[in-house]
């Protein structure tokens, strides 16, 4: 009889815990919302580029994201960085510009807004049914990109190859990446994303039309810079836990 009520006990036990556990895993939520920092290197791309890695640059970023659902995210990414880069290192060669003996060296603000798709639901699985810790995703957007050059710009498009008035450009840029995201934990996220940046402007490396060769097109003969960044965020704004789930 004794023995008995010992079995019961742990039973009650046993089944208390189980519920507790369930209880907790109901009331997990999802999060409206994201924000963070990212660090990471940025690669110029242009007139002046000689590889895909060369003179890469330190960047660092600030991340907010808006989470609709596990499927997809809406981030805005402001991001200060450099660009470098000089005439010695280009392959092609031209006497113009080997000879003007020429670099640069640019500070580069980026302020973005991106559309996220997960390729599967994000999350830690307890508060969306299905959704994984780990999830590829691709992005593309709209950015505006201030440049500030060491320099005057240079239009070697122009009689006499003459400078600008202004060091500084202002353009527009059309951001497309690839990435992976990893929950940490309930609220802390981890992603790692590579961006190209195909801007309007062919003066971020501070010289227009280099080799007077006339271009039309949107992005036909404009300087790009791609971006690989690591970024943590910590998810906040909780949904409505009483809300249907799927």
């Amino acid at each position: 009889m004794k023995s008995r009520f010992h079995i019961h006990i742990l039973l009650t036990g046993i089944l208390a815990a189980f519920l507790t556990v369930q209880a907790k895993a109901q009331d997990d939520v999802e999060y409206r919302a994201e924000i963070g920092g990212g660090a990471g290197m940025t690669t110029y791309y242009g007139d002046f580029s000689s590889g895909l890695f060369s003179n890469m640059q330190p960047a660092g970023a600030v991340v907010l994201r808006v989470t609709p659902n596990p499927h997809m995210a809406f981030r805005v990414s402001g991001m200060y960085t450099q660009l470098k880069g000089k005439a010695t290192d280009v392959k092609t060669h031209y006497e113009l510009i080997k000879d003007l003996n020429y670099s640069f060296e640019t500070s580069l603000a980026d302020l973005s807004i991106t559309y996220e798709y997960n390729f599967w639901p994000y999350g830690t699985g307890k508060e969306y049914r299905g959704a994984r810790r780990v999830a590829p995703f691709i992005s593309i957007g709209l950015g505006a990109t201030y440049a500030s050059n060491k320099n005057r710009v240079w239009d070697m498009s122009s009689e006499g190859n003459a400078e600008s008035n202004s060091k500084n450009v202002f353009t527009a840029n059309v951001p497309v990446g690839i990435g992976v995201k990893y929950r940490i934990g309930d609220r802390l996220n981890l992603s790692l994303d590579w961006q190209m940046h195909f801007s309007l402007s062919d003066q971020l490396d501070g010289m227009k039309d280099p080799y007077g060769i006339n271009s039309s097109g949107l992005f036909k003969n404009t300087d790009c810079y791609s971006t690989l960044m690591l970024a943590l965020t910590y998810s906040f704004s909780a949904k409505c836990s009483t809300c249907h789930k799927e």
